[in-house]
């Protein structure tokens, strides 16, 4: 595995080819599009105070947005420069000064604030205290915080400790340290945001190719026959691939989307680094193909069954039969199970009629390379292992695996989280490998302390264990969080709020507030002051999707006086708790971190040598499973029979699902849409399902279920019949908590739901039975 090594950037092919044009209109004039320029103008505005620090920024530093790995403006897929609104959204988040001291003054004034408003108010400037009752945060000193969060998790059990990293910016480096200082304190529950949206990835890739990550670059992208985003928007999401799709497109993939709307983001794009794009717009798929919400793996296997057909007929048009001989396990297994599969069942789950999954299986058959996308529209679903591992079926049936133009890619969605569970920030994990025996006692020997054998917590338990009795071994008393903000992500935002507010001490690691940083503890909420990836000394890397570790350097620039790099922090603070062994955790400099990953993770190996801007390496080769030997006991990949998963959805109810809009994460950058012109609280809908319920477009209506209820505004959109969809974290009322991967433990972020007028709905509520209802909702949510 690994063999081959990347060879950089393609020269993008910029001819003009009218017949990609989305519009004769120049700029898109009278289209519901992005305003790239306007937001770049609006953008360099926010920044005035700071233009300098912010050129420096975009041109040196390895971009701190989606996991594409632009590194300046330049990355390893295409040449040119490479820019996208998201990343400029962010900026502001690394160049604003500190927030004025006035608003700390002040905790019910901010709490009528959202995250929006309160990102806006500028940097944490100094560790701050904040114990119950009190209505302002008090400036304390670095000492005092850390020794009051020591001296707490020396006084109960490690178990009842847990650490979470989110994806903001954060570095190996950072990883690495957490995940040491967790095991060095004694605990196992620590948690990551890359868990809660890829772990079905990693898990079913482990199962199905031996592999924990992409195996393949972008620039397979460029001229693979086709090219399949299954429930990933990367327009939106990774804005940046667009320019990559452009390629693609001049080289003559095809590009096909799976999922139950027809994202208009993926349809048409105006790429603002591409002339003749930012002019004319880019059409970019070519076909849809609108699956249930939840109808995946009914679509995969309706494919499969028709492979096996077509074999029958005529032997090697689907299937790749040499490469399945001498690399894949389970064939005939495989085949027996699809061959009985119903095709109404297999039409009523997936929402597709059987001709369709023809010409998809038609498709795929007379493709000679393929690469499979995919994103949280697969993983984040009571059954997504189950999703991905149908995924890696189809790949190895065709051969698409360990070869030019070819593999399978959970594209990550921020920059660095790649990293996360391969520093061992994650309870399944330890740096380099699994949680197993062997590899506990290899990491004993590099850390020369003991690690902890307990199973950990994924943070969603971790959260439900703060509501244990005071005596419970798992009681969560103190929660220590690097960024995030579970009021926002996690679904029903009130039972979130229930459970922050009954941690002994919560410690926000911060570069800014958010809503979760007001809620209050039992005992004590402790804020501390953070730098960004670009203020850290002696630089960080990060990892992207493709594998690719990056070097980003530290920017001369305005500081936060009080700021400190976070592993810092994290070395600090376990040196505290366990000062007799404060030499087996110390760290002089980012360097010794690196020289330590290096060790502790062989497929780091490369990474001490990242010293500059411009430094990077891609860890495995250009292609994991090269030439099809999987690192597998056996190196076969393994063809997993997959059921359909149980309908939920009853008569009169829809499957609803969320989706992003102008947003990084949970950070929200405007109310509107600019690809749809959907407000936040807009319920997209079919307008057929619509007619039915007497529901004319911008109506007020209301979807609830026995989770919750949402209110908003009927918008009519190109979604699969049956299906709805509605934003995040708006949404999140309606998700039902506690419900988890049955593999992964990735928390399910879809569900079902009525849809009634609101007109109607409030009428009703004279009747008994829907004041019932709703006492049922009311005390479900509050």
């Amino acid at each position: 595995m690994g063999k081959t090594k990347h060879t950089g950037p393609i020269k993008l092919n910029t001819k003009p080819k009218p017949s990609l044009w989305a519009s004769l209109a120049p700029m898109g004039l009278g289209k519901i599009k992005p305003h790239h320029i306007r937001d770049t103008l609006k953008v360099a505005y926010e920044n005035k105070d700071n233009l300098g620090y912010a050129y420096r920024i975009l041109t040196k530093g390895v971009c701190d947005g989606c996991a594409l790995g632009v590194a300046g403006l330049q990355d390893q897929t295409l040449s040119g420069p490479h820019l996208c609104t998201t990343r400029l959204n962010v900026l502001r988040l690394n160049t604003m000064p500190a927030m004025d001291p006035k608003w700390l003054e002040d905790v019910d004034r901010l709490r009528k604030m959202d995250s929006t408003a309160l990102r806006q108010l500028g940097r944490i400037p100094y560790p701050l205290s904040r114990k119950p009752g009190e209505n302002k945060f008090t400036r304390i000193s670095w000492d005092e915080a850390l020794d009051k969060v020591a001296n707490k998790i020396k006084a109960i059990d490690p178990k009842q400790l847990a650490f979470y990293l989110t994806s903001r910016g954060i570095t190996n480096e950072v990883y690495y340290t957490a995940a040491k200082t967790a095991r060095f304190i004694g605990t196992n529950n620590i948690d990551n945001a890359s868990r809660i949206c890829h772990s079905p990835s990693k898990t079913a890739l482990k199962r199905s190719l031996g592999i924990g990550a992409s195996s393949c670059n972008y620039k397979d992208w460029i001229g693979t026959d086709v090219l399949v985003f299954w429930g990933s928007v990367a327009a939106n999401n990774q804005p940046v691939s667009t320019k990559y799709m452009y390629a693609a497109k001049k080289a003559g993939t095809k590009i096909i989307m799976i999922n139950p709307y027809r994202e208009p983001s993926m349809e048409k794009y105006w790429i603002p680094s591409i002339t003749e794009s930012a002019l004319f717009g880019t059409k970019i798929v070519d076909d849809t193909y609108q699956v249930n919400i939840g109808g995946d793996i009914a679509f995969m296997n309706g494919v499969m069954k028709h492979w096996f057909e077509m074999e029958e007929e005529n032997p090697g048009s689907a299937i790749d039969h040499a490469f399945v001989k001498e690399h894949v396990n389970h064939v005939e297994e495989l085949k027996a199970h699809v061959k009985k599969q119903d095709w109404r069942q297999l039409e009523k789950s997936s929402g597709l009629s059987k001709e369709r999954m023809l010409a998809f299986a038609q498709l795929l058959a007379q493709s000679q390379s393929g690469v499979f996308v995919w994103s949280m529209g697969l993983t984040q679903h009571r059954f997504g292992t189950d999703n991905v591992s149908q995924v890696a079926n189809l790949s190895m049936l065709r051969g698409f695996i360990g070869r030019k133009h070819c593999g399978v890619m959970p594209i990550r969605g921020h920059s660095g989280v790649q990293g996360s569970g391969e520093m061992g920030a994650d309870p399944f994990v330890l740096p380099g490998s699994d949680f197993d025996e062997d590899n506990a006692e290899r990491m004993e020997k590099i850390w020369k302390f003991k690690i902890p054998r307990w199973q950990g917590d994924i943070v969603g338990v971790t959260l439900e264990n703060a509501l244990l009795p005071e005596d419970a071994e798992r009681k969560l008393k103190v929660f220590y969080t690097s960024g995030g903000n579970f009021l926002e992500t996690m679904p029903n935002p009130d039972f979130v709020e229930k459970c922050l507010s009954s941690v002994d001490i919560r410690v926000h690691q911060d570069i800014i507030f958010n809503t979760s940083t007001l809620v209050d503890a039992k005992e004590e909420v402790i804020v501390l002051p953070a730098m960004t990836r670009y203020e850290q000394p002696g630089g960080g890397t990060s990892t992207s999707t493709e594998r690719m570790v990056y070097y980003s350097p530290e920017i001369e620039g305005p500081r936060i006086e009080e700021a400190r790099a976070e592993w810092e922090i994290y070395v600090d603070l376990a040196a505290r708790v366990k000062p007799l062994y404060k030499h087996l955790i110390r760290f002089e400099n980012a360097q010794q971190i690196r020289d330590e990953i290096a060790q502790a993770n062989k497929n780091y190996d490369g990474i001490q040598h990242l010293k500059k801007q411009g430094d990077v390496f891609q860890w495995g080769g250009a292609w994991l499973c090269e030439d099809g030997v999987c690192p597998t006991s056996d190196g076969k990949g393994n063809l997993i029979s997959i059921d359909l998963p149980e309908n939920r959805r009853t008569e009169g109810e829809f499957n609803v699902t969320t989706r992003r809009g102008k947003q990084f994460n949970s950070m929200v950058y405007s109310q509107k849409d600019p690809f749809n012109a959907a407000d936040r609280y807009d319920i997209l809908l079919n307008k057929a399902d619509a007619q039915k319920l007497g529901i004319e477009e911008g109506e007020a209506i209301i979807a609830h279920n026995e989770y919750g209820m949402m209110q908003g505004q009927a918008k009519f959109a190109d979604v699969k019949k049956g299906n709805v969809q509605v934003h995040w974290p708006e949404g999140n009322c309606l998700i039902p908590k506690g419900v988890y991967e049955h593999v992964a433990g990735i928390p399910e972020y879809n569900t079902t739901v009525k849809l009634e007028r609101a007109e109607t709905f409030n009428a009703h509520k004279d009747t008994k039975y829907v004041e019932k209802r709703v006492d049922d909702l009311e005390t479900e949510v509050g």
